[in-house]
This record gives structure tokens, C-alpha cells and sequence, in this order.
């Protein structure tokens, strides 16, 4: 049996953090990083496209936590303790200075999050944490069930590897999305929400899209049709269908009501972000105002060229109509595609190599002022182990340094 005071299992961006944090605030603690791979910190080395997005600025709680789908309301206690100009103050004092780019996002100046593993690495070597690796966890009782060992070890834990036994009296689980751990907690009594995916592109096979992936749309309104879900921003034309945040976000909040629907649904699209009528009374203006030209080749409203080029095309047009050739019909089925344009989606896709899931330990059985467990004492989380999952944008791992950092200031004092 190895002996330690703190264990965190798994070796991420909140298992580091945590460890380090605990191993700076109370030396006195043996702190030790299980990880069931060769090398800890894969997301973090993928994250932004290899920049790693740290987090993102907006430095007002109730601002931030509107960017979570699941934990909106238990992260505004939290955020009041750690968020984002914490998150800077703690990577700049050493060493790691931070960018904001226009959309918000922030990464190292260095355009690189290998930045950031070096940083965990040479800290945890600093504090004397301890990294094992290939650790992959197989057991985890609480110390109750091992009656013999009780006079060894107060209320710990014990954790099983393949090769080894460890006991702590503190016991924190940062593995992510793995359901083995998940089963592992369902065993101590926890409740898990079933794991839905999140944050993921939108398959759509369509004429109007055919031929045109790389265009962008800059403000759209999207509806997923027969639910409350909308949102808006920026749309990405791809080769199997629909992708940026417009996207995004829906398919963050919309997690657990798409997967009902198997990825089978109807999204409205407003192009140009006004009404019909609106619209139609536009087009009656250009018809008069561009008679002699092709409509086709007249770009309005901002719209990208081709997307307007396969608008006009799905509007029961020809390249050559002119403005002022264009009938009733005509002008309403322009306005309909450029402020309700209905899409089938039949499925979906990861969004880049980054994979975020809905889903995890129960929020009720959490104490939000310290991530302890209410089933287990000394048993704590730290980052989308638990039932939180944001929008892209480096809002994930705002998630996990605010719940490290605050499960590490708890174990510390």
C-alpha cells in the first residue's frame, strides 16, 4: 500500500492545477497525480487548435455563467472566488502571459499550449508533485469498507491500479468524461447524468449549401424547430453541413433534447436578421431601384456572394432574372430563404479534436463552496467529471481552474 496525503486521479488541466495549488499552499502534504496514460495534459495540447484557449474575457460572475448549459446557477458562487482575472494573475505570476483575441478568447502569447504544459510540468517539479503514469484506476473504496486498515488510515480512500494499491485521506477525481470513473462513483453511491455529447457540428446534406464549405454567414438566428432552443452569431458552411458558434452553443444547450432526437431535426436559418415583412419590403425597393440588373449577381444584406447566388437559385430563379422581372412568388420565396430557410439535419459531428459531454456527478451531491462530495468527506471533484459543460470559447476550462483552485484552497486549510 503506497501512502499519500492527497490523490488526485487523472492528469489534466484540473488535476494539475489542483495538485499544484495544494503542493504551493501546504508543502507539508504528500500530493500525487495518477494518470492512466503515458503523458498527462491531451486536451490541454489540443485545445484552440493546438493554442490552447485558457479561458475567456468576461470578468462579471453573472455574465460568465450564462456560457454553461449544465451549472449555471451553482458556478456563480464559485466565480466570486476564482474566474478569469484570477485564471491571468495565477499563469502571468509565472511566466505565462496571456492575450485577448477580438472574439474574447484567450491564449499564451506565445500562440501555443505547450506553454501551458511546460508550466504544470516544471511547477508540480517544483512543488514536488508527483506524476505517476499508465495508473489506470480499477477500484475506489472508501476507507470504511476496509475495517483492517482503519487504525492505518482515518476515513480515507484506497485506489486501485492495475499495479498498485494507494491509500490518502484526500481523495480528488479530475478524470473528465470517462465513464469507467463515472461507474466507479455509482459504486460510492453517487448519481451520474447520462452523458450526452456536447459542443458538436451539424450534418446536412442540401442543395443551398452544396459546393460553397468556407463560407460564412457573420449573424445568423437559428431555431431548432419544435423545441425552445435558438441562438445566434456567426454560421460556417463545411463539407458535410453546419459549424461555428451559432452551431455550437445550440448544440451545447440543446445536449440532452438532441440526443433524444437522435440527431434527426429541423433547424430555421435567418440569414440577414430581420423579418420577412421587413425583408420583402427591401426586395420591392431593390426591384425597382436595380430593374436592369440579375438579381443573381446583385449581393445583398452583407451576405457572403455564393450564398446569396444559391438563395436566389433555391427562390425559383435562373442566373438572368432580373430585379425587375420578379413576380409575387418570387420576391416572397426570397425573403422566406433569407429569414426562415429550413434545413433537415440528419446528424452530427466533433468539433475539431476537442470533445466536450454533457453529463457526469450530480449536481445536488455536490457542496459548491469547497467541490466536496455530500456522500463521501475528503472525496472531491474538479472539472467536467461533474454534471458542467460550457459553450466553446475556453469557458471549460475557466470550469476546471475555478474548481481546482477552490477544492485546493479547501484540502490546504
Amino acid at each position: 500500500m503506497i501512502k499519500k496525503d492527497v490523490i488526485i486521479v487523472g492528469g489534466g488541466a484540473a488535476g494539475f492545477f489542483a495538485a499544484i495549488n495544494i503542493a504551493e499552499q501546504n508543502p507539508h502534504l504528500k500530493v500525487a497525480i495518477l494518470e492512466r496514460g503515458s503523458e498527462g495534459l491531451q486536451k490541454v495540447k489540443v485545445s484552440g487548435g493546438g493554442r490552447c484557449n485558457v479561458t475567456h474575457a468576461e470578468f462579471i460572475p453573472q455574465e460568465l455563467i450564462k456560457n454553461y448549459p449544465r451549472g449555471e446557477n451553482e458556478l456563480l458562487g464559485p466565480f466570486h472566488q476564482f474566474m478569469t482575472g484570477d485564471t491571468m494573475e495565477w499563469f502571468e505570476k509565472r511566466g505565462v502571459e496571456l492575450k485577448i483575441e477580438e472574439d474574447g478568447r484567450m491564449f499564451p502569447v506565445s500562440n501555443s499550449s505547450q506553454t501551458i504544459i511546460d508550466c504544470f510540468l516544471s511547477e508540480a517539479v517544483k512543488h514536488h508533485v508527483e506524476v505517476l503514469y499508465n495508473q489506470s484506476v480499477t477500484a475506489i473504496s472508501s476507507q470504511s469498507s476496509h475495517t483492517e486498515l482503519v487504525e492505518v488510515q482515518s476515513k480515507g480512500f484506497v485506489i486501485s491500479t492495475k499495479d498498485h494499491a494507494y491509500s490518502c485521506q484526500k481523495l480528488i477525481i479530475a478524470t473528465g468524461s470517462n465513464p469507467k470513473i463515472w461507474n466507479l462513483l455509482e459504486n460510492l453511491g453517487h448519481t451520474i447524468s447520462q452523458p450526452v455529447p456536447s459542443l458538436f457540428t451539424f450534418d446536412v446534406k442540401d442543395e443551398r449549401i452544396k459546393d460553397i464549405p468556407g463560407v460564412v454567414a457573420l449573424h445568423v438566428e437559428v431555431k431548432v424547430l419544435g423545441t425552445n432552443l435558438w441562438s445566434e452569431g456567426p454560421l460556417l458552411v463545411t463539407h458535410v453541413g453546419f459549424s461555428a458558434p451559432a452551431i455550437l452553443k445550440l448544440s451545447a444547450f440543446g445536449a440532452v433534447e438532441l440526443a433524444k432526437r437522435n440527431y434527426k431535426f429541423q433547424i430555421e436559418i435567418n440569414f440577414i436578421r430581420q423579418t420577412f415583412e421587413d425583408c420583402l419590403d427591401v426586395l420591392k425597393t431593390l426591384k425597382h431601384d436595380l430593374a436592369k440588373k440579375s438579381v443573381f449577381k446583385s449581393t445583398q444584406f452583407d451576405l457572403p456572394k455564393r450564398l446569396w447566388q444559391k438563395l436566389v437559385l433555391a427562390s425559383n430563379m435562373n442566373p438572368e432574372t432580373r430585379w425587375a422581372d420578379l413576380n409575387k412568388n418570387q420576391l416572397e420565396n426570397l425573403a422566406a430563404q433569407l429569414t426562415k430557410a429550413v434545413f433537415n439535419v440528419d446528424g452530427k459531428n466533433t468539433f475539431k479534436e476537442e470533445f466536450v459531454t454533457a453529463g457526469g456527478v450530480d449536481l445536488k451531491e455536490i457542496n459548491f463552496k469547497t467541490f466536496e462530495s455530500k456522500l463521501h468527506k475528503n472525496l472531491y471533484f474538479a472539472g467536467e467529471v461533474i454534471n458542467v459543460d460550457a459553450i466553446t470559447g475556453g469557458f471549460n476550462f475557466q470550469n476546471a481552474w475555478t474548481g481546482a483552485y477552490i477544492v485546493a484552497k479547501s484540502i490546504s486549510e
